[in-house]
């Protein structure tokens, strides 16, 4: 009878790879939430008929023009746009400024549309 000896010389090896989540290669908006009068023809489009202005941001991002009567939907609209321009920021951060100034939020958008269109 022959035995064979089974004499494990080495383990498997586990790595462990760690990842970490930057800010790199987000951008910021191109203008300030605040910044509305910097360009006048939006801004007054936002004033009298935001409506007509919500739908064509929602349309140049590809999305339906009955998007922004849809509660909530702006906050998503401003999330999905930060997504396309890899700009920084968070949902809470959109949904403060879109229930907080919700003109000035739509004003911004359209100004960051037009500026990288």
């Amino acid at each position: 009878m022959v035995f064979q000896s089974n004499v494990i010389s080495s383990q498997p090896q586990v790595s462990v790879t760690q990842y970490t989540v930057s800010s790199a290669g987000m951008s910021d908006w191109s203008s300030n939430v605040c910044d509305c009068c910097d360009d006048c023809g939006i801004c007054l489009c936002a004033s009298f008929v935001p409506c007509i202005l919500a739908c064509k941001v929602a349309q140049d991002n590809g999305d339906s023009c009955c998007v922004p009567f849809l509660p909530g939907a702006m906050i998503a609209l401003r999330t999905s746009m930060r997504g396309r321009y890899h700009i920084g920021g968070s949902v809470c951060d959109d949904w403060v400024v879109m229930a907080c100034l919700p003109l000035c939020g739509l004003c911004q958008m359209a100004r960051e549309q037009k500026m990288r269109g």
